[in-house]
């Protein structure tokens, strides 16, 4: 599979949401999508970084901006982390890592010296036609989703 590049079309995708029906990157044509792969639901860091987003995606959605956060987990794990902390958004579940290798933030990588395959925190704004418009690879959690609405309301 060939990793998505900036300046591309995303190729469209479906995958399972907590929205209990199956979302297309398509459905969202003629807005701007942000889409944020996280590790893990209930971690530190990505209930940080979901709150964020939940807590700017009305600034989001005053720029034509739908959020989407991607991880590995299954719905019910989803559907406990929207609840606890009143997500806006919808999660969907790549439990197969499709989307995320098409993105490419499916690596090895390692955690108190054991190596596992996991999600490389990553974002990804993608514009009204579908285009890759901008990339976070490695995400330091502070202060970046503030970054990406600044793309957002630029792009």
């Amino acid at each position: 599979m060939t990793q998505v590049q900036i300046g591309q079309e995303v190729p469209d995708f479906t995958l399972p949401a907590s929205t209990g029906q199956a979302v297309s990157l398509k459905d969202y044509r003629g807005k701007k999508r942000v889409i944020y792969f996280y590790p893990k639901d209930m971690t530190p860091g990505c209930t940080t970084e979901s709150c964020d987003f939940r807590d700017y995606n009305g600034q989001f959605e005053t720029y034509n901006t739908a959020v989407i956060g991607i991880s590995p987990d299954d719905l019910a794990s989803h559907d406990e982390f929207i609840a606890k902390h009143e997500l806006p958004f919808p999660l969907l579940s790549d439990t197969e890592h499709e989307v995320s290798e098409l993105f490419g933030v499916w690596k090895l990588r390692s955690w108190n010296g054991t190596e596992f395959m996991g999600i490389e925190r990553s974002t990804f704004l993608i514009d009204e036609n579908g285009v890759l418009a901008k990339e976070w690879r490695v995400v330091n959690v502070d202060g970046h989703v503030q970054e990406v609405l600044e793309a957002a309301k630029q792009g």
